[in-house]
C-alpha cells in the first residue's frame, strides 16, 4: 500500500498561516503552548476532515468539512489548527490540543507501516463520528473502493473500539452503531474538528 501524502488547497494553507500570525487567535486557550514557541512554527502533517453523521451511515455519506494541520515548534507537535470550507475558500476555525495529537502522529505511523506490506495506494484522511464522540484515520483506497478502505481509531476511543487497530471500516461501523452514545461534555473525549465550549471556556484541551 502506498500512502499519498494529502495536499491541501493553498487557501486552507493560507488561513493557518494567518491564525498563526494573529494574535487574537492565539488567545484561544488551547493556543497556550504557541503563544512562546521555542522557533518558527510550521504547520505539518494536513488531513481532510469528513464527518460521518449517524452510525449506520455508509463511508459514502462522509462529508469533508475542512483541513487539520498538526502545528509543530521545532520537533514537537505543540498544537493542532483547523480550517473550515467558505466562500472565501478556508477560513480558520479554531486550534486544539490534548491527546489527540499524539494518537494522530501514532496513527500516521501506523499507517505508513501498513504500507510498507501491501501493494495498493491510499489517501490519509481524518473522519470523525458526531454521534459517537470518536475520530479515526481513514485509509481511502481510490483503487479498491469503500468496500476496501480502512479506519484507525484514535484514543480515547468509544467503549468497545479498540484504538490504534486498523479494522475494515465494513466491521467499524457496525461496532460503533451499538457503541454508547457519551452525552455529558465533560466525560467525552474532543472530536477533531469539533471545538467544546465548556472546556474551550475552561482552558482545559
Amino acid at each position: 500500500m502506498t500512502l499519498q501524502t494529502p495536499q491541501p488547497p493553498p487557501s486552507a494553507l493560507r488561513a493557518v498561516l494567518a491564525a498563526l500570525d494573529s494574535e487574537t487567535a492565539l488567545r484561544q486557550p488551547a493556543a497556550a503552548a504557541l503563544r512562546h514557541p521555542s522557533g518558527p512554527l510550521l504547520p505539518a502533517h494536513p488531513l481532510a476532515v469528513h464527518v460521518l453523521e449517524g452510525p449506520r451511515a455508509e463511508l459514502a455519506a462522509a462529508r469533508r468539512t475542512g483541513w487539520r494541520f498538526l502545528v509543530k515548534d521545532g520537533a514537537e507537535v505543540a498544537a493542532a489548527a483547523e480550517v473550515v470550507q467558505s466562500a472565501e475558500g478556508h477560513t480558520f476555525s479554531h486550534f486544539t490540543a490534548g491527546p489527540y495529537l499524539d494518537s494522530t502522529l501514532r496513527a500516521l505511523r501506523e499507517a505508513w507501516q501498513l504500507a510498507q506490506s501491501a501493494r495498493s495506494r491510499c489517501q490519509p484522511r481524518l473522519l470523525t463520528f458526531p454521534g459517537q464522540y470518536a475520530t479515526a484515520l481513514w485509509l481511502h483506497s481510490p483503487d479498491g473502493g469503500p468496500g476496501t478502505d480502512l479506519l484507525i481509531p484514535l484514543a480515547p476511543a468509544p467503549m468497545g473500539v479498540t484504538a490504534h487497530r486498523a479494522h475494515p471500516a465494513s466491521e467499524l461501523l457496525p461496532v460503533l452503531a451499538r457503541a454508547p452514545i457519551a452525552r455529558s461534555p465533560i466525560a467525552r473525549p474532543l472530536l477533531l474538528g469539533t471545538p467544546d465550549p465548556a472546556r474551550l471556556a475552561s482552558g482545559a484541551l
